[in-house]
């Protein structure tokens, strides 16, 4: 009833039950590519890869694969995870940037979005190993696709490179997004275990309080292999606790640009 006669009457068109008419390259053979710890202070930034044909694709839309943000529970993510890897097999990758290698990317690369990029080509071209007859690849809008382009390397360079706003909608992207988080969740865990403490998600009043007593156990330091030390949760941290990045041997913050306009032509 709700497909054929009260969704056309609101909508006008039939669209519940016919995404693989209105939109055949859903379940066209593809990667879908995202990321996860890109606005968390502590842990690493992963970005996942997973591969999906018509069959696949049908399959992770029967288990309910959808945007990882959708899922509430870390329990939810762990057990949704698992049963995505079971059912890609080997058809997925996994890139984890840990914080010290973040910190350093950062350093060299001076932008969020060229640390995406790299990681992304770096999913796409471990993928590509896997599974060398996939013909596109997509992920969410975060920068320019000339940026993911100039780092792939040569067998990458094949591939059809498409972002777009919203792509979680895409159940190969949607896998990916879940594939990501799942692997920071247990990056997170593991990293939390080794300093003695539980680090919390996110970038919260619970982050810089979890993140201030971790500096008065082990120093400010500690970030170098804990957060991205880039964020400006980094100098709210130091500053009530009488450090600086200076004296606590962290790279300074960055560089705030300021926006000149431009003169218009008279």
């Amino acid at each position: 009833w709700i497909t054929f006669v009260l969704e056309p009457q609101v909508l006008g068109e039939a669209r519940l039950g016919y995404e693989e008419v209105l939109n055949p390259d859903s379940i066209a053979p593809h990667m879908g590519v995202d990321e996860s710890g890109k606005g968390d202070f502590f842990g690493p930034l992963v970005i996942a890869a997973a591969y999906v044909d018509e069959a696949i694709a049908k399959d992770l839309k029967a288990m309910n694969v959808r945007d990882s943000k959708t899922i509430t529970t870390d329990k939810a993510m762990q057990d949704l995870a698992r049963k995505i890897r079971s059912r890609l097999g080997d058809r997925f990758t996994v890139v984890a940037i840990g914080p010290s290698a973040y910190n350093r990317l950062y350093d060299q690369m001076g932008s969020v979005n060229r640390i995406l990029a790299w990681g992304h080509a770096k999913a796409i071209e471990n993928l590509l190993e896997k599974v060398p007859g996939c013909p596109r690849a997509l992920s969410d809008q975060f920068g320019p696709e000339q940026q993911i382009q100039r780092a792939l390397q040569q067998k990458g360079r094949k591939i059809k490179l498409e972002q777009r706003h919203r792509a979680e909608s895409d159940v190969a992207v949607a896998a990916a997004s879940i594939l990501a988080r799942s692997a920071f969740l247990s990056a997170m865990e593991k990293l939390g275990q080794a300093h003695g403490v539980t680090l919390p998600k996110g970038a919260s009043d619970k982050v810089r309080a979890a993140a201030a007593e971790l500096v008065q156990k082990k120093g400010g330091v500690v970030f170098l292999e804990t957060a991205k030390c880039h964020f400006k949760t980094t100098d709210d941290v130091l500053g009530p606790l009488g450090k600086t990045r200076k004296s606590e041997g962290l790279p300074p913050a960055p560089e705030k640009k300021v926006y000149v306009p431009r003169r218009s032509a008279r």
